[in-house]
């Protein structure tokens, strides 16, 4: 792992030649991307932002979603050693921990005939920021969790060991389902022509379509139905 002291976004400056496991982490981003197009609030010096550069052997591009699982549970297995609780993925890779958002993840792909050549993991997560200003609705940091400083160069070594594991372990599909946040009971969500609807999440396939109760013909991809979180 490499740390610089600025760039606009790690995932535009990691070389595309590196290795894999080999990773990017920038102090401040200076144009951090989210999901969906919005920007990641991130005060420089406090939080990790990183890109991960991943290789998966003879992955086709069909498997690209074990790549989004892997990161996400990695995640999840970092905050879990901390003792953090009630730690959850937001369909597709969001980490939350109670109604919070806690990490945000962007993957990357690029394809080399039908398999997957590299995929780029940009991972935000929130760790000694103690206010956040954006218009975000729910942030939260590990500090505003445990009153704890930690040193972000340390947990980013431990964080991209976690999601090396996890890719190499492969068969992650079991242990996301079971970590989906609100995973039982009927929550609200909405279509991209602003309809609003109750539904269960009922499953979610390998390849990352999304079922609801509301909706059981129906799979959603990315981007065609979002969860509605109150603030």
């Amino acid at each position: 792992m490499i740390i610089i002291e600025q760039c606009p976004s790690t995932n535009s400056a990691i070389p595309r030649e590196a290795p894999h496991g080999f990773a990017l982490m920038a102090l401040e981003q200076t144009a951090g991307r989210g999901q969906r197009g919005n920007s990641w609030e991130a005060e420089p010096g406090k939080n990790i932002t990183l890109s991960l550069m991943l290789r998966p052997q003879a992955m086709e591009a069909s498997r690209q979603f074990e790549i989004s699982e892997a990161v996400a549970l990695g995640v999840l297995d970092l905050l879990r050693e901390l003792g953090i609780r009630e730690v959850a993925v937001k369909w597709p890779n969001d980490v939350y921990v109670g109604d919070r958002k806690i990490c945000g993840i962007l993957i990357e792909n690029a394809l080399a005939g039908a398999c997957i050549a590299r995929s780029i993991a940009g991972i935000g997560l929130n760790v000694n920021q103690r206010e956040f200003r954006s218009d975000a609705p729910n942030p939260v940091s590990l500090w505003q969790l445990t009153g704890k400083e930690y040193s972000i160069g340390e947990l980013a070594e431990k964080m991209v060991n976690r999601i090396l594991a996890r890719l190499d372990r492969g068969d992650n599909h079991a242990d996301y389902l079971a970590s989906l946040y609100r995973r039982s009971g009927t929550h609200p969500w909405a279509l991209p022509d602003g309809t609003r609807f109750l539904a269960s999440i009922t499953d979610v396939s390998p390849t990352g379509f999304l079922t609801l109760s509301a909706y059981p013909d129906r799979p959603f991809a990315f981007k065609e139905v979002a969860y509605l979180i109150s603030n």
